[in-house]
């Protein structure tokens, strides 16, 4: 009984819209027409279709083939048969013949049988191929459930089953909620005021056809909002953190804004710190908002752990560093959790603590000084800095190098200072007066002879060295340097007198020359 009411309405369905179609007449020039009863048609997926059509030929044509093409066919082409396409093979039909009537019939249609269809057909005449113009344009529609656009927490809302185009007889309405039917038959179906926690889905009915389910698209604003950090645990420099911002929301929060303490610093669902530092630690929280309203989350602490970083090393007091003051030296560095101190002079360590004191420095305390720090994350060395340590000369010491043929000797002073000694002065036992200066002296004369090395911090003296020097030989060296230099002098009046009376010659064979 239902099979044929089904039937019996479908085929009311069909009828009426062959009734209401109006004709479209196309006649060529030389007498052949197609008439489509219908430039378009709106029917149901899964519904029966005909589209009614009457065709002429030319006079003195023979029909031998009419049949239907989806699309239109451009001349040249070959025009695809709707029997030879797989798509419908099986569910069209041709109602016509080869003389008037060119109906077409779909058993069953599908959502991809909306398109534009065209009658073609062939005669026995060379060139005899017609294609009726416009043609009928197929809708195919399903049935939809409108929902208002706009569907506010607290609305009262009104469903509404339609077909995407109208259909000619008005059927009865069948809603359903969660799969179970209700009693409303009309095409409305009315909700009292939703909230956000209907979940329901909804669908109606028409001739054995249903639309798809929909669900309440129910707007408003954020709640229930908190925020997540991945990886959980402790939190240590360097690694990647993701802070995850979470609420329930319609439409979904369009903003997310990341603050720290009361300052933003970053807008999205997520806030990553790829590379997490120090100066990241700190309470953070997200405010989500939409349209309809805004809410934050409850705080989270982000405690950063770290290594040591920025070791450094200050000298107390500062300034020059004189043996036998008092010099502190104080390790500084940024780490989380607190650090371990350990200093270090060139390889060695040398103490512990935050403070490494030298309360009577000396020279031997002079070098290159670090600070190790240390917590649970890492260590790291501070830059060396080098303590200089100033003192007097020390260790003053006058040599002596006798010359080969003894005629003098050499006398060299060595010391240890810092700064280097800037004057060594050399002075002979007896005398208050130095009798020379520098780091070496030679001694002509015999007799004890000491030097004296100062710098800006003091001086010191050598003991003193003898010297014993050949008298004769000092005479040597005298008469040596007299006559040297008489062979030098009269060297050099020779050449002078033998220049002046060659120029003498020159000048007189010049004027000779002149007289002749």
């Amino acid at each position: 009984m239902k099979a044929d009411l089904l039937i019996s309405l479908r085929m009311s369905l069909t009828v009426s819209l062959m009734v209401l179609l109006f004709i479209s007449r196309v006649v060529a020039q030389d007498g052949w027409a197609v008439n489509y009863n219908s430039k378009s048609v709106c029917t149901l997926k899964g519904s029966a279709l005909t589209m009614e059509c009457t065709y002429t030929p030319p006079s003195n044509h023979s029909v031998q083939k009419p049949f239907w093409t989806k699309e239109l066919v451009t001349s040249g082409s070959e025009h695809p048969d709707l029997l030879d396409d797989p798509e419908y093979r099986g569910r069209v039909q041709y109602l016509g013949d080869e003389h008037r009537d060119c109906s077409l019939r779909f058993k069953t249609v599908r959502e991809t049988d909306q398109s534009k269809y065209y009658f073609t057909f062939i005669t026995n005449q060379t060139g005899g191929k017609y294609q009726g113009a416009g043609g009928v344009d197929l809708s195919v529609t399903d049935l939809q459930v409108e929902v208002p656009e706009r569907v506010i927490e607290g609305d009262n809302v009104t469903l509404t089953c339609k077909p995407i185009c109208s259909l000619t007889v008005r059927p009865t309405f069948t809603w359903y909620r969660n799969g179970s039917s209700l009693s409303s038959s009309n095409d409305s179906l009315h909700l009292q005021p939703v909230s956000s926690d209907n979940k329901d889905r909804y669908h109606c009915g028409v001739l054995g056809q249903n639309s798809p389910e929909v669900t309440l698209n129910i707007r408003y604003g954020p709640k229930s909002i908190s925020v997540s950090i991945s990886p959980s645990g402790e939190i240590v420099e360097g690694s990647s953190v993701t802070l995850t911002c979470s609420s329930d929301a319609n439409p979904p929060v369009q903003n997310y804004t990341w603050f720290k303490g009361t300052s933003s610093v970053g807008k999205g669902e997520t806030y990553t710190m790829k590379k997490i530092s120090s100066v990241d630690s700190g309470e953070y929280k997200c405010r989500s908002s939409n349209e309809h309203g805004e809410k934050f989350s409850e705080a989270l602490t982000l405690n950063v752990l770290y290594p040591p970083k920025s070791v450094s090393v200050s000298i107390s007091p500062s300034g020059e560093i004189v043996e036998g003051s008092s010099v502190t030296l104080t390790c500084s560095s940024d780490a989380n959790p607190p650090v371990e101190y350990n200093w270090i002079k060139g390889t060695s360590s040398v103490g512990k603590g935050e403070t490494y004191t030298m309360k009577e420095i000396s020279s031997v305390d002079s070098g290159q000084y670090t600070c190790r720090s240390s917590n649970e994350h890492g260590e790291k060395l501070s830059e060396a800095v080098t303590l200089n340590v100033l003192y007097p000369p020390r260790n003053v010491r006058a040599t002596s190098i006798r010359a080969p043929d003894s005629k003098s000797e050499t006398l060299t002073c060595s010391s240890d200072a810092n700064p280097p000694v800037q004057n060594y002065n050399w002075f002979k036992e007896g005398g208050s007066s130095p009798v020379g200066s520098g780091h070496s002296y030679m001694a002509l004369q015999s007799g004890s002879y000491y030097c004296v090395a100062q710098n800006e911090h003091g001086s010191q003296k050598s003991a003193a060295v003898t010297v014993k020097v050949n008298p004769n030989n000092i005479l040597v060296v005298v008469t040596g340097v007299v006559v040297g230099l008489g062979v030098v002098v009269a060297g050099a009046v020779f050449f002078y007198c033998r220049h002046v009376r060659k120029s003498k010659q020159q000048h007189l064979a010049r004027v000779g020359d002149l007289d002749y």
